[in-house]
């Protein structure tokens, strides 16, 4: 058995780029090895806690410094959090990973680069394609930016398949997470 593992892990991508379904796979793998984890789900938190939110950019800038702070709290609980956002923006990923620092917590940000056509193609909610009617008009990848990490601690794309992806950043995490 691993001991505890303190830290966050930020998947960000597109809508529909494997995020969620890399993070429930990589929290089933942590809870497997003994190592405590907590799945916040950018989707989940947008109609409770950040419900009162909409997706211009300050409240985009908000949303995320809020996932934020809420993965601090269960870090400091002993926690390693997954955070699955689409978060887009660089300077307010980046506002997250210097408050981690801050207050001595880790922060892995782990690019899912899937390409747009992909992440259209499997549209799961019909996102893009309301997008694309005009019905959605502030969705990234579409009509409103995603800014590419520029130097995420891990990249993983749809070439493997998404547990092979958990796999590969469990192997990473053990290495760099501060063990508690």
């Amino acid at each position: 058995m691993f001991p505890k593992l303190r830290g966050t892990l930020w998947l960000t991508g597109l809508s529909g780029a494997g995020k969620s379904t890399i993070a429930v796979l990589l929290h089933e793998l942590l809870e497997q090895e003994g190592i405590s984890s907590y799945l916040l789900d950018g989707d989940d938190l947008r109609t409770g806690l950040n419900s009162d939110l909409g997706f211009g950019e300050r409240e985009r800038a908000e949303n995320v410094r809020r996932l934020g702070e809420v993965a601090l709290l269960f870090a400091d609980a002993g926690y390693l959090s997954i955070v699955s956002a689409i978060s887009p923006f660089v300077a307010d990923r980046e506002m997250v990973r210097v408050r981690h620092k801050s207050v001595g917590v880790s922060f892995v940000e782990i690019y899912v680069a899937t390409p747009l056509s992909v992440c259209e193609a499997r549209d799961p909610k019909g996102l893009y394609a309301r997008a694309r009617t005009g019905e959605l008009p502030l969705f990234t990848g579409v009509t409103h930016p995603y800014e590419v990490p520029e130097s995420p601690e891990i990249t993983v794309n749809t070439l493997r398949t998404p547990k092979e992806t958990a796999s590969e950043v469990f192997g990473y995490l053990l290495n760099r997470i501060t063990i508690v």
